[in-house]
């Protein structure tokens, strides 16, 4: 059953969502369509990594607005990253690999994804669904990572078990994106 459109907690929001250099980044594609549908205004950003997996066109033409690639735009004086977020409701970083939430936790900006973070104004909510192989799921770095990004209110979307782009089975696949979906609207509600 959809949302109704007048009450859905997605409606009119503005969005930003982040995409990590996974093989799940192709999910991202859906996530887009699914946000768009419920009435969602939408930006993308992606990392270097990302662009490996899937197209920015892809995400473009799903958001109907440009995709933020680079950190630097020839064509504008504006400060995008700060821009953008002034006006987010919220922001997801679906998926977020083991290097992104690296960054997120030391507040490294050297991309789109982490400098939007780092930029975010303090009530803004930061919504992060990781997607990695299992072993770098349970490497101490990684679980001490998600502890202090916790601690600083980011809401975590654990990875599913199931079969992993390695071939193995175990923990790691994005969650199902009605799982990323819940939380965010719970965050927004």
């Amino acid at each position: 059953m959809s949302p109704n459109r007048t009450t859905d907690p997605l409606r009119d929001r503005e969005l930003l969502l982040g995409v990590s250099g996974s093989i799940a980044a192709y999910k991202a594609a859906e996530l887009a369509s699914l946000l768009m549908k419920r009435g969602a205004r939408l930006t993308v950003l992606m990392t270097r990594g990302a662009s490996e997996f899937i197209g920015p066109l892809t995400l473009a033409t799903l958001s109907r607005r440009p995709v933020v690639t680079t950190l630097f735009d020839p064509d504008s004086a504006d400060v995008e990253h700060i821009e953008m977020t002034e006006r987010a409701d919220a922001m997801l970083v679906a998926p977020a690999t083991a290097n992104t939430l690296a960054k997120l936790t030391t507040g490294l900006a050297d991309c789109p994804v982490t400098t939007a973070a780092l930029a975010l104004k303090p009530s803004t909510p930061l919504i992060v669904a990781p997607a990695m192989n299992t072993r770098m799921w349970e490497h101490p770095a990684t679980r001490e990572n998600l502890r202090k990004l916790k601690s600083r209110g980011v809401l975590i979307v654990p990875p599913a078990e199931g079969l992993l782009a390695c071939g193995t089975v175990g923990i790691g696949k994005l969650a199902a994106l009605e799982d990323i979906l819940a939380a965010l609207e719970k965050t927004l509600a």
